[in-house]
């Protein structure tokens, strides 16, 4: 009879806290819910891709004063097919860094290639001649806002001509050209 007395008590207490909490549940501060605000959100990713890198040797370049293509002398570039990243692109950022240990200048053409086979802008980025230290050049950021991202947006190829410069003596050494990608994204 004892031990019934205690497990009342104990199921009475039990009960007696699962009334007060749950009322105390009732009790609590709220406010209203503004569910408006989710046509406010808004997040701005930013995405950072590697975009071209190359490495040719000067044998694989012909030393006759003209632009030479580089195999292969026009890329695909879908990256713009993705409705999703074409949509939302509010700023793009290219930049280049070339290293050349050639013994002679260049000069590398970038040109964005639209649909329709037309060039649409073409970047030159002059090389200095290796002169037996470290020559790895940094290129300005190209920046793509307004009309030239719309340009850019339009680009589904993009080519690349190597010009040797002229010079005295066969070409020897490398060029290492790296290139990377800055997406500003803006989502609504």
């Amino acid at each position: 009879m004892y031990s019934n007395k205690i497990k009342m008590k104990r199921n009475l207490i039990q009960r007696i806290s699962v009334i007060l909490c749950t009322a105390v549940l009732f009790l609590s501060c709220s406010s209203d819910l503004n569910f408006d605000q989710v046509n406010d959100f808004k997040i701005e990713p930013v995405f950072v891709a590697n975009v071209a890198h190359f490495n040719i040797a000067a044998d694989q370049i012909e030393d006759d004063g003209t632009g030479h293509v580089l195999p292969p002398d026009v890329e695909g570039f879908d990256v713009f097919k993705n409705k999703f990243l074409n949509d939302n692109l509010i700023k793009a950022e290219l930049n280049f860094e070339i290293e050349n240990t050639f013994n002679r200048a260049l000069k590398v053409e970038i040109t964005f290639i639209d649909a329709n086979d037309q060039p649409k802008e073409t970047i030159t980025l002059n090389v200095p001649q290796y002169n037996g230290t470290v020559n790895i050049i940094k290129y300005p950021t190209e920046v793509f806002e307004g009309d030239r991202l719309a340009m850019l947006k339009q680009t589904v190829k993009v080519g690349f001509v190597i010009t040797v410069e002229p010079g005295t003596g066969d070409i020897s050494g490398n060029l290492k050209l790296k290139s990377g990608a800055t997406a500003y994204m803006r989502i609504e």
